[in-house]
């Protein structure tokens, strides 16, 4: 009997504490929509004793440090916005720093720049990540470049808590700590690689997701960039130039700008959705506000993103492996898809893995509460 309370207490006490999480996370969520500015975390890749990739004498940790404190400069033109940098000169910082320190600036998002590599020399072009658990081959391989800095500190085996950058089970048991911020990443990097692909004609080689540490523990919206590949000779000769790195911080800059310009409205009680913004302008003026806003019955739906685009697709079951109940959603440049429309967190959960069955591997819920999306936190409870 003793054993049972005993493990009764244990329980009690880590719902305790997992309610106090939630509980801190939330008032941080609010915090940050309460600030006068834009803030933005710049994080140059590598650093210090981590080179990065090294290729035809051109260094990754040269190379995005330049472009970070470009992108920096571009967005100081702008008095919204407040920005720190993980690093400003040729310094180590560990990875779980880099995470911690983004974290207690309390910032709205994380920009963190890289520049790629290959074994296949031809290899070229530029990508965006967000987190993710894709078991795509490629991707992993990014992943563990990316990770493997985690060697170069010390106490790394207590500080990741056994995390192995080199072992792929390792990179696929990572979970998605900030779910809640998903769907916003995805679109700053729709951004990112719009820039390139349209401002710059570049070969852009998409969105995607990886198990990337730093992505994982940062508790906002946040991208990996890889500007180019320093392996492609051509390529990476152009990264090497300040024309190349000028260019590339421009187009980076542009996106963030548009990014903030759609979702993000500052005045002076703060960054405000636009969802939200919604909302007030419908009670403005409205006298009887209150009273309606009373009759209104909370409906909270939920569906499954299953993907986003730059183009308008019809929501026929024939462009969409033969999935049903296709709705789309325009935010800002993008075309949002969704897959079902469930009351039910568990039934839209079941559709989450109908759609991973037909391939679209990265699908995951959100919520809806009359119509105006939610944290899908909130949605649960």
């Amino acid at each position: 009997m003793l054993n049972k309370t005993s493990c009764f207490l244990k329980i009690k006490n880590k719902f305790k504490v997992l309610v106090i999480i939630v509980l801190v996370l939330q008032s941080m969520m609010v915090f940050s929509q309460s600030k006068s500015k834009f803030k933005v975390v710049l994080d140059a890749g590598h650093g210090g004793k981590d080179y990065g990739n090294v290729h035809h004498g051109f260094v990754e940790k040269k190379i995005a440090l330049a472009v970070t404190l470009k992108v920096g400069e571009y967005l100081s033109k702008d008095s919204d916005f407040d920005f720190v940098y993980s690093r400003k000169t040729d310094v180590f910082v560990e990875l779980k720093d880099r995470a911690i320190n983004a974290n207690k600036e309390d910032a709205d998002l994380f920009v963190s720049i890289h520049c790629n590599a290959a074994k296949n020399y031809s290899a070229f072009g530029t990508e965006t990540f967000v987190m993710g658990l894709s078991r795509s081959t490629t991707n992993l391989e990014v992943a563990k470049n990316e990770n493997s800095v985690i060697l170069l500190e010390d106490d790394y085996k207590e500080n990741y808590k056994g995390f192995d950058p080199n072992r792929p089970e390792s990179l696929i048991g990572l979970k998605i700590l900030q779910e809640e911020y998903l769907n916003q990443s995805i679109e700053l990097a729709a951004f990112v690689e719009d820039n390139f692909k349209n401002g710059l004609s570049k070969k852009s080689r998409g969105v995607k997701q990886a198990p990337l540490w730093v992505l994982d523990a940062s508790y906002m919206p946040g991208v990996l960039i890889e500007i180019g590949f320093l392996s492609n000779k051509v390529e990476g000769t152009y990264l090497n130039t300040e024309t190349g790195q000028n260019e590339i911080a421009k187009a980076i800059a542009d996106a963030i700008l548009s990014y903030k310009k759609d979702y993000f409205k500052v005045s002076s009680t703060g960054n405000v959705p636009k969802t939200v913004q919604t909302e007030v302008k419908k009670v403005e003026g409205n006298t009887s506000a209150a009273s309606e806003i009373k009759e209104i019955k909370t409906k909270i739906e939920f569906k499954v993103q299953i993907s986003a685009s730059n183009s308008n697709i019809k929501t026929v079951p024939s462009n969409f492996k033969g999935l049903k109940d296709i709705s789309v959603e325009h935010v800002g440049k993008l075309y949002k898809y969704f897959y079902g429309n469930e009351s039910s967190y568990d039934e839209a959960k079941k559709r989450v893995e109908e759609a991973k069955a037909k391939g679209y591997k990265s699908a995951f819920v959100v919520a809806y509460k009359d119509g105006v999306k939610i944290n899908l936190s909130d949605a649960i409870k």
